[in-house]
């Protein structure tokens, strides 16, 4: 069979013919022009020791069209600091991909199969 098969995953090919996915097209946020994949946001904010979940959506701007914002459950236990969270990324992150907002919720929506439910996540901020 020779064609395509629209999934809405992006990815890259590398040269040995291996692809890295970088997230799907419909999670893609687009601000001042900048592409942001949450799925590398949210890869940072779950390295730190204090985040046991994380995921990233899109919030309509009337400047920059959209921007990130993170929705996070602190692990058992911590007291939820955003303002050291957001130190972090400003550390290591571009600066459009910074979360302008931080989230702070008990846990994330998710869907039969275990898929986050990222628009659940944007009607409840």
């Amino acid at each position: 069979m020779d064609g395509w098969f629209k999934t809405g995953d992006i990815g890259v090919r590398a040269p040995d013919g291996y692809y890295t996915l970088s997230g799907r097209k419909s999670d893609l946020i687009i601000s001042g022009g900048f592409n942001i994949y949450p799925r590398e946001i949210e890869e940072f904010l779950m390295e730190q020791p204090e985040v046991a979940e994380a995921a990233v959506a899109g919030e309509p701007d009337r400047v920059r069209g959209e921007i990130p914002v993170a929705f996070v459950v602190w692990r058992e236990g911590v007291a939820p600091n955003p303002a050291e969270l957001e130190k972090r990324c400003r550390e290591k992150l571009a600066s459009f991909k910074i979360p302008r907002r931080f989230e702070v919720i008990e846990k994330l929506p998710r869907n039969a199969l275990g898929k986050v439910q990222k628009h659940l996540l944007q009607r409840a901020s």
